[in-house]
């Protein structure tokens, strides 16, 4: 996604596009395909305008999610990890644990997993799978 689009959207939700924001989005864009910690967003984005604050960064990232742009993941220390979302039909991801690198799988393997839900009178309304794991680039690191 653009950051162009990124802009449109915001405005049809009516969000005006502060020079903070534009600062963040245009750090979210430039990382697409990468995990990054709210302090790494911080700091970038900070980098760009000066004057942004970590709760000017919170409070984006939780107007992005609730527009459905943000891809938000847990690592393996808990530390919350945003990427924006790399498109709007369902797929996963293969996640890089060393570097943060995403990948997105367009392959929905859980068909059987569903019919195991609907075996046990469960109605499954929504699923994630994130496979975690070392990009070559990591790989070759160890």
């Amino acid at each position: 996604m653009t950051i162009y689009e990124l802009i449109e959207i915001l405005k049809t939700n009516h969000y005006k596009i502060t020079a903070q924001r534009k600062a963040l989005l245009q750090v979210m864009a430039e990382h697409a395909d990468t995990l990054l910690l709210v302090d790494t967003i911080y700091e970038a984005t900070k980098k760009r305008y000066p004057k942004t604050n970590m709760s000017t960064v919170y409070r984006n990232l939780e107007i992005l999610e609730s527009l459905d742009l943000l891809h938000k993941v847990a690592n393996e220390n808990g530390a919350m990890q945003y990427k924006l979302i790399c498109c709007h039909h369902h797929h996963h991801h293969l996640i890089c644990s060393q570097c943060g690198k995403i990948e997105a799988i367009d392959y929905c393997p859980l068909e059987t997993l569903k019919e195991i839900a609907a075996d046990k009178d469960f109605q499954l309304t929504a699923h994630k799978l994130e496979l975690i794991g070392l990009c070559k680039h990591c790989a070759k690191k160890k």
